[in-house]
């Protein structure tokens, strides 16, 4: 019995010159970031369009006829507009079909009370003609 608190002891002992043979940690600099990696902070300027307000805004013809709405909008790897994806037809969206229109046929323009107005010189029939936009992931499987 007497032997377990003597090996106990020789092993503390002996594993004391092996403690403190550990380097010393040494300080590193504080991480910083440089300008390029810094967020970039951009105010809203009066002539934006916000897509949240594009989301829904209904789309009109020369005609002053009412001929849909804007459902999305497609960016490309460039984060430009690739297009505008307008519902057509339907019912409280039951039944839409989505055709992508080109950003340059759709005409954006403000209102006198700040308001959105957008313009397309086409008919709902052209729009209900054209392929239908499908969203990635949601084709049917064959």
């Amino acid at each position: 019995m007497m032997l377990r608190p003597l090996f106990c002891a020789a092993l503390l002992l002996a594993s004391a010159p092996a403690l403190a043979q550990e380097p010393a940690p040494i300080a590193a600099a504080p991480a910083t970031l440089n300008d390029d990696l810094r967020a970039k902070f951009v105010a809203q300027a009066p002539e934006d369009v916000v897509a949240s307000k594009l989301i829904g805004l209904s789309i009109r013809n020369g005609a002053n006829e009412s001929i849909g709405s804007v459902a999305d909008v497609v960016f490309d790897e460039k984060r430009s507009v690739k297009s505008y994806v307008v519902s057509v037809g339907g019912f409280l969206g039951l039944n839409a079909k989505y055709v992508a229109v080109a950003p340059e046929t759709l005409t954006l323009a403000r209102k006198d009370g700040g308001g959105l107005d957008a313009v397309i010189e086409t008919d709902k029939d052209q729009l209900r003609a054209a392929p239908e936009y499908v969203y990635l992931g949601s084709e049917p499987k064959k």
